[in-house]
């Protein structure tokens, strides 16, 4: 990542700074996105949550069921609403920061689409990013240094 990505809510009020590339990035298909986003999917980078900056403005988090049973919680700005991110599973070591709240969403491009089972069919997967139709093996899709900095935060 040559330049530095920031990014932020509707009203301006939330405000945060990527302080590195992401591990990964996921174009998530699931029901569950399409409708906590209102969209046919979800763009989210996966970044370590202390590199992940927030620079001003506050944030809620709103449970959110899942289909594992999982904890899910979205932050959303206390003063406009908007989904800036999620984290997975209880931990808050990992967000899910929303590509399309970055001030250039097009500075990050899919690595990966994920549940295409629920894909609307009107949309077209590209070429060349691996699609699966549920969740995959991170082990044999990630490079090394992703891998190595997931194991950083999870151990």
């Amino acid at each position: 990542m040559s330049e530095t990505l920031e990014g932020g809510c509707a009203c301006g009020a939330v405000r945060y700074r990527l302080g590195s590339a992401p591990m990964f990035v996921h174009c998530c298909h699931c029901r569950d996105c399409q409708r906590q986003v209102g969209s046919a999917f979800v763009i989210n980078a996966l970044i370590e949550a202390d590199r992940h900056i927030v620079l001003s403005g506050e944030t809620t988090p709103s449970a959110m069921p899942t289909d594992s049973g999982k904890p899910h919680s979205i932050f959303r700005c206390t003063a406009c609403g908007t989904a800036l991110w999620s984290e997975y599973g209880g931990t808050g070591k990992l967000h899910f920061v929303r590509a399309a709240t970055l001030d250039d969403p097009t500075a990050l491009k899919p690595d990966v689409h994920i549940y295409t089972r629920s894909k609307l069919p009107w949309v077209t997967l590209p070429v060349g990013v691996p699609a699966f139709e549920a969740y995959y093996s991170a082990r044999t899709l990630w490079p090394a240094e992703s891998l190595e900095r997931r194991r950083a935060v999870f151990g």
